[in-house]
């Protein structure tokens, strides 16, 4: 940091190679319910923030790359009914790359049951299930 005071050309330098990667590589947001190791590459530090559902509808409506499996159909409809946040379901789960810079919205779930012989959850199980939202944001 010291030599960018110094030497306001190697800051200027610096500034203007950040926004060429920007434009170049613009960060992404995913969207998904969990996290896995092969999201990540080489090293990296991960940061956890949680977040309100507004932010994570401010998020939504900026534009994010879903990521969630066609098989949770049902948790889905939970969190759009629910919290009238709307992500697209793709057919295939795209292969996620999360590099420096990008971010994964996670919507955690607790408490509601495998659905292994019907499709939708009771109300009643909504009702008892908890919800938290976090982005992970690697640097």
């Amino acid at each position: 940091m010291e030599q960018h005071t110094k030497h306001p050309n190697l800051r200027a330098a610096t500034s203007e190679a950040v926004i060429l990667r920007k434009r170049e590589f613009p960060m992404k947001t995913y969207f998904g319910f969990a996290l896995a190791d092969s999201m990540f590459s080489g090293n990296c530090t991960i940061s956890r923030r949680e977040l309100s559902v507004d932010e994570v509808k401010s998020l939504v409506q900026q534009g994010v790359v879903s990521c969630m499996n066609p098989s949770h159909k049902a948790t889905i409809d939970v969190m759009t009914s629910r919290y009238g946040i709307e992500v697209s379901i793709p057919e295939t789960p795209p292969r996620v790359a999360i590099g420096s810079g990008d971010s994964v919205v996670v919507m955690g779930v607790r408490g509601l049951p495998r659905l292994t012989d019907r499709h939708e959850y009771t109300a009643d199980e909504v009702a008892k299930a908890t919800f938290t939202f976090s982005a992970y944001t690697v640097s």
